[in-house]
């Protein structure tokens, strides 16, 4: 019995040198926390800050500049939850801006060419679902930071055999030009159906969340499974390791998972389908600051969840860390594969 207790601290003990060695983490806090769980956890690095290489808003037309979940995606006062990750979406869970641009490739080794034409016919797919499916011609100008944003202007008409080719939305919204940088502005009528949009939306993530190729078709399904396998060749499973530790969250039930991206909220969520996130995300936590910023967004998330939560944000940008900061929230910074690795080593083992 002595063996195996002085096994299990000499292992922690590693533990903790490794995580203080690679990520500038105060070695006392893990500590404490394997002798008493604390809910709270210095995670900021305390090196300088890289420039943020990554683009800020990734849409086409945008290139100017980032199992079922038990918990309750809209908590009451009552809520069980205690700790809130929020994560960044390109360069943190996924590599897509960095195969466009060919920097992984550099920075890693790989053939850019080769990057650069895996990033492009992601992005075809990604825009294909997101114009074909999601509706991202009519609501790329109408683009808001939550799925829900627009949902009291829904009267709960069935939708059914609703015909959204001929509800003269679109030509509404381009004559009038009711879709303005600082907001929506339309009649009654007009924000019924842009809210009968966002609906849809929402409805068809949640019933192909666990099933995307049956959005896609079977043709298609073949195309992006093989493009999926050969990204995750090149970038040495990145994808993979992300989810490990989004799976570890996804599966307690006082822990969530929560997306903010610089994505506009209708692609954002083409890309969550398209990489298999959609199991670990529920579209009621997914954000988008393409508008408000990230520590807005993170001043909502705060507001919906409560301030008893512990709060840790996970990405690889300044946008995020400063963010974080601002709100006095750890940080866990994400700029390699072992960053990855470390984050799930310490979720695993329950120092998170």
């Amino acid at each position: 019995m002595h063996i195996y207790l002085f096994a299990r601290i000499f292992n922690s003990i590693c533990f903790c040198i490794y995580i203080y060695t690679t990520h500038c983490i105060h070695l006392e806090h893990y500590i404490h926390t394997y002798k008493h769980t604390c809910n709270r956890y210095h995670l900021n690095r305390q090196s300088p800050s890289s420039p943020d290489s990554k683009s800020r808003s990734r849409g086409r037309r945008h290139n100017n500049s980032s199992s079922t979940n038990n918990n309750n995606p809209s908590p009451g006062p009552d809520s069980e939850l205690e700790r809130i990750f929020i994560w960044d979406l390109d360069e943190t869970i996924i590599i897509f801006h960095s195969l466009l641009t060919g920097t992984y490739a550099q920075k890693y080794g790989k053939d850019p060419p080769t990057s650069v034409s895996l990033g492009l016919r992601m992005e075809e797919i990604i825009f294909s679902l997101a114009d074909n499916n999601l509706f991202f011609t009519d609501l790329e100008e109408c683009d808001q930071v939550h799925i829900d944003d627009v949902s009291s202007d829904d009267n709960g008409q069935d939708l059914s055999n609703y015909n959204f080719m001929t509800d003269g939305f679109h030509a509404a919204a381009t004559n009038a030009n009711l879709c303005l940088a600082t907001g929506v502005r339309g009649g009654v009528d007009w924000m019924r159906k842009l809210a009968f949009r966002y609906r849809r939306i929402k409805e068809l993530y949640s019933a192909y969340r666990n099933n995307v190729g049956g959005l896609l078709g079977a043709q298609k399904r073949e195309l992006w499974l093989q493009l999926r396998s050969e990204i995750e060749v090149l970038t040495d499973n990145w994808l993979t390791l992300a989810l490990k530790s989004l799976s570890v969250i996804n599966s307690r039930s006082t822990c969530v998972n929560v997306l903010v991206t610089t994505t506009q909220l209708v692609p954002a969520l083409a890309k969550v389908l398209l990489y298999g996130l959609s199991p670990v995300f529920n579209i009621e936590n997914i954000y988008s600051a393409t508008k408000i910023g990230k520590e807005s967004c993170f001043e909502r998330i705060a507001s919906r969840f409560g301030r008893k939560c512990t709060y840790v944000v996970v990405g690889d940008g300044r946008d995020e860390e400063a963010a974080a900061k601002q709100m006095t929230w750890p940080f866990w910074r994400t700029t390699n594969h072992s960053d990855l690795a470390a984050l799930h080593h310490a979720l695993d083992l329950g120092y998170l």
